[in-house]
């Protein structure tokens, strides 16, 4: 019975910072469609197989998509962008990008390959007309909403994860260099200059998710810098660099697994996928969020969210 209790104020709390980061009651997205306000909606989670979507006020997921993964969702919140790598089991399924109408339900090809293509995840520009995805690992490309066009942005290096700040001068990601190793860099879109903003301090750490800060001026991702001797199991933290490479920033203090962090729509919050300690098998995980200053943050609990590539933050529509 105790055990029930905490589970049930723990959900209790879970909800109320959940409905404060939505801005919305359970049941009611449909009333930012009458405002041209920034409402947040629901959080989008990539399954590997599939994508699955928590709506405010609700800790249990309902299935979006039954296949594909690295979803994202656009700026004005009604289309999901999603790529397949596999194929299915009776052979049909080939690599492609597509759209997915949040409204209407309609799916649309983008880009479809022959079997070995590889697409890496997609993101947005922020007056969404464009995607931005890696294809065979080491070719950065924009692809037109309207038409499919293709045009090339940085080819040649091994790259992963690009993210698109939201002003839409640049594109961070991840990047392997020759010479140096993995790095986060910066893509200036007016100039085509790549420039690295952050490298590994030492040959034992990893890190991942680049993210930029709502006001483009500092990109958020995931490190084990501080964190390499820590017990728990993937135990990093959440930092921060400005775009010039300077200013590096500790924002969490606590070892968690961290993987995916957004911000939302409203630019006010920051999620990840992470694992609760409470856990009981260490290879499930929920999502956390916090404020955008990185305070005391709060789980949402329900369904654990395995072997999960991607979270994202719709905007309610």
């Amino acid at each position: 019975m105790i055990e029930f209790n905490r589970r049930s104020l723990l959900r209790t709390a879970a909800l109320a910072g959940a409905a404060a980061a939505t801005g919305l009651a359970a049941g009611a997205p449909a009333a930012a469609a009458a405002t041209t306000e920034v409402v947040n909606g629901p959080w989008l989670v990539s399954v590997g197989w599939g994508v699955l979507q928590v709506n405010p006020g609700r800790t249990t997921p309902q299935r979006l998509l039954d296949d594909g993964d690295q979803a994202t969702t656009s700026p004005d919140g009604r289309y999901v962008a999603w790529i397949n790598n596999a194929r299915s089991g009776d052979g049909s399924l080939m690599p492609y990008v597509s759209l997915y109408d949040r409204v209407t339900g309609e799916i649309r090809k983008l880009l479809a390959d022959p079997f070995g293509v590889v697409y890496g995840a997609p993101t947005w520009s922020p007056d969404g007309t464009q995607i931005a995805l890696v294809i065979g690992n080491d070719t950065l490309v924009a692809i037109d909403v309207a038409t499919g066009g293709k045009r090339v942005l940085a080819q040649g290096h091994t790259m992963y994860r690009p993210n698109w700040s939201r002003d839409g001068s640049m594109i961070v990601m991840q990047w392997t260099s020759r010479s140096e190793g993995p790095q986060l860099r910066t893509l200036e879109l007016a100039t085509g200059k790549v420039r690295p903003i952050y490298t590994r301090e030492a040959a034992g750490e990893s890190f991942h998710g680049p993210v930029f800060m709502p006001n483009s001026e500092r990109v958020v991702f995931c490190t084990n810098r501080w964190t390499r001797d820590s017990e728990v199991l993937g135990g990093a933290a959440l930092a921060s660099v400005r775009i010039d490479g300077t200013g590096l920033k500790r924002l969490t203090d606590e070892p968690r697994y961290y993987l995916s962090p957004v911000f939302s729509p409203d630019g006010r919050y920051c999620a990840a996928l992470s694992v609760p300690p409470s856990n009981e098998a260490p290879d499930g995980g929920n999502i956390i969020v916090s404020t955008s200053g990185f305070g005391e943050p709060w789980w949402i609990p329900g369904d654990e969210y395995d072997d999960s590539s991607r979270l994202d933050w719709a905007r309610a529509i």
